[in-house]
């Protein structure tokens, strides 16, 4: 199955200039959000805490419930809505060390601040994390995908050549700082299920890169005559037909997923969503460029002619 009749003639890397400008722009935006919002919203996962899911099985104010609490002497905590609007849920958060207390303690509290202005309330789920294993389960994450761009790059570098790893290395990190950088605009929790989207992210990437770097090693022995960026171009065609096959099935998937797959997994599909059209587009726009311009600088093979530009 194929998207087009014949390969088509689009002249990718011409756009370099435009589609690098476009990426440094989003990368910049992801920082100074970050940096607005003084650091990430990790969620209780890496900051330690407890989650309370309660349902009140019927319509409520949240101002109000915060006014029950406050009333009560309980002023560092957190209240949101939670899930669909018909299920009246609320998600209390609290730091470490409350003086609500843990345990059946601290669902007993929580029912005698509530009970009196919501009789059938039901505590669903209680959540603790400590702060220190808040702190390791963040390290590890870390250390998770920096294991996983190191093992990349010594595996692309070991099957093609080292300027296809660095390119693929490049086009993975310009992923996941967009993909951080959306959850920081967007001030959504950061957490392990989003780690885990990033990983598969990285892994979609990576993916749809070394099918394009493939077709482009290739076609550097079939066309020995034509320039790098001639070559580039035309195995970037050869695989778009595959690209937006794989890409719009993918991207379907996880749109279902994102707007039907209720609240467990919205984080985890709204990263995935971003993760395949900026994955799609590093491809093509960020990992064939950066062997374009390493050549420059260190030639791939000795015929290949030096001068990237169109044969005229």
């Amino acid at each position: 199955m194929r998207f087009f009749e014949e390969t088509p003639q689009f002249d990718f890397l011409s756009k370099t200039k435009i589609t690098t400008t476009l990426s440094v722009v989003l990368i910049l935006i992801a920082i100074a959000s970050i940096f607005l919002h003084q650091g990430l919203n990790y969620g209780i996962d890496f900051r330690g805490g407890t989650n309370v899911q309660v349902q009140l099985s019927q319509p409520f104010d949240l101002n109000e419930i915060r006014t029950q609490f406050r009333e009560e002497n309980i002023t560092n905590f957190l209240l949101q809505t939670f899930g669909e609007e018909k299920d009246y849920e609320i998600l209390l958060i609290l730091p470490t060390g409350t003086s609500l207390g843990t345990g059946e303690e601290l669902t007993i509290n929580i029912r005698n601040i509530l009970q009196p202005v919501y009789p059938n309330l039901e505590i669903r789920r209680v959540e603790t994390i400590g702060p220190k294993v808040g702190e390791e389960l963040k390290s590890s994450a870390f250390n998770a995908i920096l294991i996983s761009i190191v093992g990349i790059l010594i595996y692309i570098s070991f099957r093609f050549q080292w300027r296809f790893g660095v390119g693929s290395i490049v086009a993975i990190l310009h992923d996941v700082m967009i993909v951080v950088g959306f959850f920081s605009i967007f001030d959504k929790e950061f957490t392990l299920t989003v780690i885990a989207a990033l990983l598969t992210v990285v892994g979609y990437s990576l993916n749809d890169t070394i099918v394009v770097f493939d077709r482009i090693r290739e076609n550097l022995g079939r066309f020995r005559k034509k320039s790098l960026i001639e070559v580039i171009n035309f195995s970037i065609n050869e695989t778009l037909s595959r690209t937006l096959l794989t890409s719009g099935t993918t991207l379907f998937v996880v749109l279902s997923l994102y707007i039907l797959g209720g609240e467990i997994i919205h984080d985890f599909a709204f990263a995935l969503l971003v993760g395949v059209i900026v994955g799609t587009y590093s491809s093509i726009y960020i990992a064939s460029p950066c062997i374009l311009w390493l050549n420059h600088k260190f030639p791939i093979a000795t015929n290949i002619s030096k001068n990237t530009s169109h044969s005229k």
